[in-house]
């Protein structure tokens, strides 16, 4: 790793202005004067008010990036620091991620160099130790199984089988514990395999049993001292119970003095909901293939079904596009000198990154082998400044560019329904689409368009006009019904955030609405007849901080979310009972603005990612937020 020579700490003070006022410190630790230079650095703590800066000439914004000039003739000697404030914010800064995330330096000469970044400090507040965000737990059986299953009536063993091994199995069965073999020696790479092939003296053998009566998810597990018995009707329930004997036999084993192995009895397992998902955004920051299957396999560990892989966004696109080769050149570089600008994290080097055809081919065919199924989103109309930068004729030349209306900052970030390239440019898009992504849905966002936006475009005028379409809303509406035809097509259907109902929506009829804002909007969709995946901010969204303290990590616009809460939120909560039949699940989501390593991924990810899991899985009246605490140390981790 390359020295950096230079560090920018950085405050909040919340008397410097209506949102507070940032104070910024520069250090040269170069050993060479500094002098003619412009800084940079990205935050999702925007300034709103240029003018609202002292000892520094703000320069310009886009989005979260933020470029400053020093005082005309500032030089900085070796081992000298040059201060300045920022107040015109946009939010108070309330945790310690909400200050610069990433900085450099742009000399005279024109080359850009890396600065280093400090945390974020409040000013006047004493720092607080880390919260206690788990219990120690108890257990009144102990079994190492997570998510808990429907029923349990097995009766612990004073010591466990070496191994389970198969007797009498067909190729199919042998098949799926070589799956679950490498699944468990992937997650727990120094642990000794659970399963094996062969039979052995130490081991107890494994007897599979078909059972018609049971569901394709469903499997039961029977015990004795001489042997288990696997039942199931489908390869998934099979997978599944497979994964709670791989559970149970590791957890006795790594932590004997307080997990056991069944002697006796059985475990009668379904899940509670038929979508048990969790979403990634690689927009905001690329996962290398690797870490995507990694992530894959510790939802197959959690008997997770569902991975909503979130492409595009306003930073990125990161599919493919064999018709658009553009999307993913231009629109995947970011850097100083790149056709996007830095943004959450990047600094003076390039960052780019995207998932060639071959990847998504390799990634959904893992995700299948172990029973989950892969929704691929791409965010229109919204959420497409990246898209914009790379096929700028997707753009209507006549709108004046301070007209455009836009969230998080971005100048224009959404496709305009009144141009005809941008149905030929999806058309293309969904062709290639559909051939990569088996998946009964494609996930089309919908979200977070601004109120206003189109409205200064003249094409859009002329559109609504002859469609006597009214506000933004109506004609984000219209778009959409295009895109469902086009799914039609397709033999697909589509999912979309909450927004997707806006204006009129689109036909419930094969449409899938996932409620984020709040719970309540879950219920309204219902109402309106769509399907519904419950996945609110408030409990399910893993960016968000799980506790008050100025050094805890995360995002807070939908406020705290411990663990607790996770675990003991209720998707169905308000529900009348005449809608239930319209909640198909829950879904983690996983936002990306925060996770700038893998140290934050896990601390935020876990063990709320496994809370929603036993939700989706586990019975209401099963749920035990102690017992829960006691077993999810032994999650697996990215």
């Amino acid at each position: 790793m390359k020295p950096v020579y230079y560090r920018l700490e950085n405050s909040w003070n919340p008397d410097g202005g209506p949102n507070g006022a940032f104070t910024f410190t520069l250090f040269n630790l170069s050993g060479e004067p500094l002098s003619g230079f412009k800084l940079v650095y990205t935050s999702l703590t925007r300034v709103i008010d240029a003018a609202a800066c002292g000892n520094a000439t703000f320069l310009r914004r886009n989005a979260n990036f933020h470029e400053f000039g020093p005082p005309a003739g500032l030089t900085l000697a070796p081992g000298e620091s040059w201060s300045f404030t920022v107040a015109g914010l946009h939010r108070r800064a309330q945790h310690c991620t909400d200050g610069a995330k990433s900085a450099y330096l742009t000399l005279s000469s024109g080359k850009h160099v890396p600065v280093a970044v400090s945390d974020l400090l409040l000013e006047g507040r004493t720092s607080e130790p880390p919260p206690e965000l788990l219990p120690e737990g108890r257990l009144d059986l102990p079994f190492a199984l997570q998510p808990w299953p429907a029923e349990i009536t097995a009766t612990p063993g004073d010591g466990f089988p070496v191994v389970l091994f198969p007797q009498g199995a067909n190729i199919e069965e042998l098949a799926a514990i070589s799956t679950v073999i490498s699944l468990t020696r992937r997650l727990f790479e120094s642990d000794h395999a659970v399963f094996n092939l062969a039979a052995s003296p130490q081991g107890r053998p494994l007897i599979f049993e078909t059972d018609a009566a049971l569901e394709a998810e469903a499997y039961r597990l029977d015990f004795t001292s001489g042997s288990v018995t696997l039942s199931y009707s489908g390869a998934a329930g099979r997978q599944y119970g497979l994964t709670s004997l791989a559970q149970l036999l590791n957890g006795a084993r790594v932590t004997k003095d307080k997990f056991r192995f069944p002697i006796s009895g059985t475990i009668s397992d379904k899940p509670r909901y038929g979508w048990r998902g969790c979403h990634l955004d690689v927009s905001r920051q690329f996962y290398p293939v690797a870490d995507v299957k990694r992530l894959i396999d510790i939802l197959a560990w959690f008997k997770l079904n569902i991975f909503h892989w979130h492409l595009t966004d306003d930073e990125a696109w990161r599919l493919e596009i064999k018709a658009y080769p553009q999307l993913t050149a231009a629109g995947v570089l970011r850097g100083p000198d790149e056709p996007l600008l830095p943004q959450l994290g990047n600094g003076a080097e390039p960052a780019g990154g995207f998932y060639s055809q071959d990847d998504i081919r390799e990634i959904v065919a893992h995700a299948s082998s172990l029973s989950v199924e892969v929704i691929p989103e791409i965010d229109i109309p919204g959420h497409n400044a990246a898209t914009l930068v790379a096929l700028p004729e997707l753009t209507d030349g006549q709108e004046a560019p301070d007209s455009y209306h836009s969230v998080q900052g971005y100048p224009n970030n959404a496709l305009n329904p009144a141009i005809p390239m941008t149905y030929e440019f999806l058309e293309k898009v969904f062709d290639e689409m559909v051939e990569l992504f088996p998946s009964s849905y494609i996930h089309i966002g919908g979200d977070e368009v601004a109120n206003g936006s189109w409205l200064a475009s003249p094409l859009a005028k002329k559109l609504m006009e002859k469609e006597g379409i009214s506000g933004t809303f109506g004609l984000q509406s219209f778009f959409l019904k295009q895109v469902k035809a086009m799914l039609d097509k397709r033999g697909r259907k589509l999912a979309g955030w909450n927004e997707v109902a806006h204006g009129g929506g689109v036909a419930a009829k094969d449409s899938l609405l996932m409620a984020w804002e709040n719970p309540q909007v879950g219920i309204e969709l219902a109402k309106e007849g769509y399907d519904v995946v419950m996945t609110p901010g408030q409990a399910y969204y893993l960016d968000m901080v799980q506790a008050t303290a100025f050094q805890e990590p995360g995002a807070s616009w939908a406020g705290t979310v411990p663990p607790a809460h996770t675990y003991a939120y209720e998707a169905a909560g308000e529900f009348p009972e005449e809608l239930k039949d319209r909640l198909k699940g829950v879904q983690a989501c996983i936002w990306s603005e925060h996770f700038l390593s893998r140290g934050y991924f896990n601390r935020l990810v876990f063990p709320r990612l496994p809370a929603i899991a036993e939700a989706a899985w586990t019975p209401k009246a099963a749920k035990d937020w102690h017992r829960f605490a006691a077993i999810v140390p032994l999650s697996p981790m990215l």
